[in-house]
């Protein structure tokens, strides 16, 4: 049955306006998936944003409104963030992550998607369509891979490896940190990489602090940086890279790489070089001044790239 766990964020929770979006639940895999559904459903186009570590849909907020105007804009919060649920007898992996979006997105007959995705929406993203290549028509990588090349034996190809933050995962400081991120959300997003600090404010703070109120609350986003250095991780994006035409399939799909400048976590060397492995030919845009949340540093540039992105690869 289904978890007794509510989520802690109330449904209607609008954070003083700046997400205005009504609340949808998904109950299908056992817990309570929250996610938006917006805009037009007669245009052919539907987005499936994807975010990371230690966020949720809110750092779409700039992004959803403009986007809901071409098309259907889903975005769902990952199992233990935002407004979904923390159930505490699951272990928080890519394939469970993973299940649950392709569970999610079945449930909905999504077709035709624009994936967008951040940090570790990409690796999800990437391996929902390697599983099922027929439902997305375009992917946008924003600070992040779909390819598994960052894996601990070959770790020092990536120059990513050498950051603040995979040190600070490896310290410990770790879990003291992200099992209190109602406290330290700010100096967590501060050392994965957020630029524009004059746009926090209370409302912000309770917006991304607000859904790890316990250490309870916090088991999805302490797995989140524990999974990187996991081998079934890199077991379960192998396997989906050997489904027979699968990283072919995903390879033909029109991508684009979006990576803040100033990126020291996923490092623009490495996230480009990710990215060409797979489309050698897709095209990259390095934003100046922004770091590892481009969405934050820089809401109107990604939005301009990925507007024109779209009308350039109907």
């Amino acid at each position: 049955g289904l978890s007794e766990e509510k989520s802690v964020i109330h449904a209607n929770e609008d954070f003083d306006g700046t997400w205005p979006f009504a609340a949808h639940y998904f109950e299908g895999r056992g817990f309570r998936q929250h996610y938006v559904d917006e805009g037009l459903r007669d245009t052919g186009e539907t987005f499936l944003l994807l975010h990371g570590e230690p966020t949720w849909g809110y750092i779409f907020r700039r992004l959803i409104p403009a986007l809901a105007q071409r098309g259907r804009v889903v975005v769902p919060d990952h199992m233990g963030f935002g407004k979904s649920e923390t159930p505490q007898d699951r272990a928080y992996s890519l394939r469970e992550h993973t299940e649950n979006l392709a569970a999610l997105v079945e449930s909905l007959g999504l077709e035709g998607i624009t994936l967008v995705t951040h940090d570790w929406g990409g690796p999800i993203g990437g391996q929902f369509t390697l599983r099922t290549p027929s439902r997305v028509k375009r992917t946008v990588l924003m600070d992040t891979f779909m390819k598994a090349m960052l894996t601990p034996e070959n770790a020092p190809l990536q120059p990513g490896t050498s950051t603040r933050w995979m040190k600070f995962i490896r310290s410990e400081h770790f879990e003291p940190v992200m099992s209190h991120l109602g406290e330290t959300i700010l100096s967590v997003m501060h050392k994965i990489g957020l630029n524009r600090t004059e746009i926090v404010d209370d409302t912000w703070l309770r917006a991304f602090g607000g859904p790890f109120p316990t250490t309870r609350e916090c088991k999805g986003a302490l797995q989140f940086p524990r999974n990187l250095l996991l081998p079934n991780t890199w077991e379960y994006m192998h396997e989906g890279e050997a489904i027979p035409g699968a990283l072919d399939a995903l390879a033909s799909k029109p991508s684009m790489l979006i990576i803040g400048a100033d990126d020291d976590t996923t490092t623009v060397e490495g996230a480009i070089w990710m990215f060409k492995a797979l489309w050698p030919d897709g095209p990259t845009a390095i934003i100046a001044g922004a770091h590892h949340f481009v969405t934050e540093d820089a809401p109107e540039t990604v939005l301009a790239l990925i507007e024109t992105f779209v009308q350039s690869n109907p």
